[in-house]
């Protein structure tokens, strides 16, 4: 009996990620679809249908839900000073334990984290928008079902994610290999569509066949089979002649991946995990992927205790990795087609706790970054007294970021991916 995408769970989706079984093979999750029996009426294309050429969007996920307000610094407000005594950054020039916040906006009081020099850089050269008071109505505080509603872009957080509806709508019911790449262990719900499926590898060197490591012997039957593409005798219509095809592009994907992260350069990259991630997406934009989305992770932003320090190293790396992959673009020439997003699922609440940290909140700030974005910061900053029970009221709703985004960057409508009517928000240059 055939299975319906619909028939898996988010849960199942997030687990296997891109792998049938890594002592066999690493695949796109294409062909685990495949095997299930999803049977895209037409054969798989070399282009990506709707897509402006040469469009990139990179997408960064702080997971555990940054600390906006340490983040973008409402130094002018009494009450964060109030609030936060022991975490709370001062005013530039100051001389509180957590640092003086770098000049942002000084007319509306506003500064970044001091180990944001990164973004300050960013910022002073005209590559940097802060979206301001990023939310939604009803907020959920769980890591889990606010992240599912993000990256479904629904209120509910069920069903396919936004930019695998995205593809979706644009692949003409055949799924694009390469279209989208997630560095880590698994796809993020955002990039699935009932037809588009994620690649996702966390070591391209392992994004490959592995039979050939338990014996010699077994590599030239395989490559015979999987290089072969559709073989003499088999129904070009059938599941096995699906199989065959798409098995086909997974091997190719896997060479010309491997090939473009093997010529990966190192120029000023820091150490770290994001920065890892960046530098092998800079190397497959360097190499001519045919990939429209990238998605890369940092974790360890859920800071209810000690945050002081934690969340200082995280805003370090954030903006040094980010300056050096903006400086890698603009060294290989494609600055002008790489457009990166960092977003969390939520902030944290205003006032400080007891262990120097803080606990789950609301509405937070979204960053673009790249050479169309309209410079300087969108949005006020929300209110520090009209709060809504301790938390943050959001100002401008996630969905008329994703709205803005799908209309101006990939030059679709966005309702029709979105299935809602939040208008597009105006985030890049004309």
């Amino acid at each position: 009996m055939s299975l319906e995408p619909r028939a898996y769970s988010r849960r199942l989706f997030l687990q296997r990620g891109a792998t049938l079984a890594s002592t066999v093979a690493t695949i796109p999750w294409f062909v685990q679809n495949a095997a299930a029996g999803v049977m895209p009426a037409e054969g798989m294309g070399s282009s990506i249908p709707g897509v402006p050429d040469g469009r990139v969007m990179v997408i960064i996920q702080l997971g555990g839900g940054n600390d906006g307000l340490n983040t973008v610094i409402p130094y002018y407000a009494d009450e964060y000073a109030r609030l936060r005594p022991k975490i709370g950054v001062g005013a530039p020039g100051s001389n509180r334990p957590a640092g003086a916040a770098l000049q942002l906006d000084e007319a509306a009081g506003l500064g970044l984290h001091p180990r944001l020099t990164g973004f300050k850089s960013l910022f002073d050269d005209g590559r940097l928008e802060v979206v301001q008071g990023v939310g939604y109505p009803n907020p959920n505080r769980s890591h889990f079902a606010s992240m599912d509603i993000w990256h479904t872009g629904r209120s509910d957080g069920q069903g396919t994610g936004w930019l695998g509806r995205y593809f979706d709508n644009t692949c003409n019911g055949s799924p694009t290999p390469e279209a989208a790449i997630s560095i880590g262990r698994r796809a993020p719900l955002a990039l699935i569509g009932d037809v588009q499926k994620p690649v996702s590898f966390e070591d391209a060197r392992l994004f490959r066949w592995k039979g050939e490591d338990l014996h010699p012997a077994m590599k030239a039957p395989y490559e015979k089979v999987v290089r072969a593409g559709l073989l003499d005798g088999i129904d070009p219509d059938s599941q096995a002649a699906y199989l065959m095809r798409t098995s086909l592009d997974a091997q190719i994907s896997s060479d010309r991946i491997r090939t473009a992260v093997s010529r990966a350069s190192n120029p000023g990259y820091p150490r770290g995990p994001l920065a890892n991630q960046l530098r092998l997406i800079a190397a497959m934009i360097r190499d001519g992927m045919p990939t429209r989305v990238y998605y890369a992770t940092l974790g360890g932003f859920d800071t209810h205790g000690s945050q002081l320090g934690s969340h200082a190293n995280l805003m370090g790396q954030l903006g040094d990795s980010l300056k050096a992959f903006q400086a890698d673009l603009e060294a290989q020439g494609s600055a002008d087609q790489v457009l990166t997003m960092v977003f969390s699922e939520f902030g944290r609440r205003v006032a400080e706790n007891g262990s120097g940290g803080t606990d789950h909140g609301t509405a937070a700030p979204v960053f673009l970054i790249g050479s169309k974005v309209r410079p300087g910061v969108i949005g006020d900053h929300p209110s520090l007294t009209d709060l809504d029970g301790g938390d943050l009221r959001f100002g401008i709703d996630f969905r008329s970021v994703y709205a803005g985004l799908l209309a101006d960057w990939f030059k679709v409508d966005s309702a029709s991916v979105l299935g809602t009517d939040h208008p597009p928000a105006h985030l890049l240059r004309s």
